[in-house]
């Protein structure tokens, strides 16, 4: 019976386990990416978590996710992803009612397509 028991408890173990890795690289968003400089008017010289804005840094801004965050953005046009954090707070909420879900920064964008596009179709995933 306690032999029973053991095997029991390993198994909800590793099922909880698979279960979570399965919900966390799930896609939770998808919509338009665009993405955001030094140069736009606007931008502060710090993010929303108090670092200093960096735009050549793999990082992002989105609503609703727990700062320091890592995420996966897949460009859904042809397939490139990166990784990035979340340190700060957008797109703009005028613009999220369109469709944006993330704004990258420059560099991270330029990962993903060309710059000259301004918006892409991405998913994105927590990892």
């Amino acid at each position: 019976m306690k032999n029973l028991i053991v095997i029991l408890t390993m198994l909800i173990t590793i099922v909880s386990i698979s279960a979570r890795d399965v919900a966390s690289s799930s896609v939770i968003y998808k919509g338009m990416a665009s993405w955001y400089s030094e140069s736009d008017p606007g931008v502060l010289e710090t993010t929303t978590n108090m670092e200093q804005f960096d735009e050549t840094a793999l990082t992002c801004a989105i609503w609703d996710l727990p700062f320091n965050t890592i995420l996966k953005v897949t460009n859904l046009d042809n397939g490139n992803f990166i990784r990035v954090r979340v340190n700060d707070r957008g797109p703009a909420k005028r613009l999220v009612r369109e469709g944006r879900v993330i704004d990258l920064t420059k560099t991270a964008f330029s990962m993903l397509d060309d710059l000259d596009k301004g918006l892409i179709t991405v998913s994105i995933e927590i990892i």
